[in-house]
C-alpha cells in the first residue's frame, strides 16, 4: 500500500523554534503599520525572505492595526507570508479586541487563499509590550473559536514560540 501523508485536520499545536525555518504553507509576520520591516520577528522574516518581500510590501500601502495582508514567501520555506499589525499594549479593553482581530483576519485571509498550514508568532508580545500570558490566552481562544466556526475548512495552526517562556504560556 503506498504511503499517504496524514490529511490536514483542524488542530492547534505549539512548537519552540524559528518561524522563518518552519515548513508550512504560510507564516504570519507580526508587522508594523508600514509593513516595511522592523525588529524582532518582523526583521527576521524580512531578512530570511530576501529583498523581494520588501519590494512587494512597498506596494501594499501599509496595514491598519488588527488587519492582515498577504505576500509571497520568497526565500522562506513558506509559500506565503501574512502580515498583521498587533496593538501596542495600553491596558485598554480595545487591546484584546485588536489582538483577536489579528488572528481572525489572518485566518480568514489564509482560508481565502487555500492555505492549510499556518504558523503564528506571539503577536504584540515583543516591543509592543503585550503581557505574554493574556496574549497567549487570546491567541488560543481566538484560533480555537475560528477552527470551530470553520470546521469544514481543514486548517493546521502552529504557534511558533521563540523561547521556553513563550512555549510555556502557549
Amino acid at each position: 500500500m503506498p504511503h499517504q501523508e496524514h490529511p490536514i485536520t483542524n488542530r492547534m499545536r505549539a512548537v519552540q523554534g524559528d518561524i522563518t525555518k518552519l515548513n508550512c504553507d504560510c507564516i504570519v509576520n507580526a508587522a508594523n503599520r508600514s509593513l516595511l520591516g522592523g525588529g524582532g520577528v518582523d526583521g527576521a522574516i524580512h531578512r530570511a525572505a530576501g529583498p523581494d518581500l520588501l519590494r512587494e510590501c512597498r506596494t501594499l500601502g501599509g496595514c491598519a492595526t488588527g488587519e492582515a495582508k498577504i505576500t509571497g514567501g520568497y526565500a522562506l520555506p513558506a509559500r506565503w507570508v501574512i502580515h498583521t499589525v498587533g496593538p501596542v499594549y495600553s491596558g485598554r479593553p480595545s487591546d484584546a479586541k485588536l489582538l483577536a482581530s489579528c488572528y481572525r483576519n489572518s485566518l480568514n485571509l489564509a482560508k481565502r487563499h487555500g492555505i492549510r498550514t499556518i504558523a503564528f508568532p506571539a503577536i504584540s508580545t515583543g516591543v509592543y509590550g503585550y503581557p505574554l500570558e493574556p496574549a497567549a490566552e487570546i491567541a488560543v481562544d481566538t484560533v480555537r473559536q475560528w477552527l470551530a466556526d470553520n470546521a469544514d475548512e481543514p486548517m493546521e495552526v502552529t504557534f511558533c514560540c521563540f523561547d521556553g517562556r513563550t512555549m510555556e504560556a502557549y
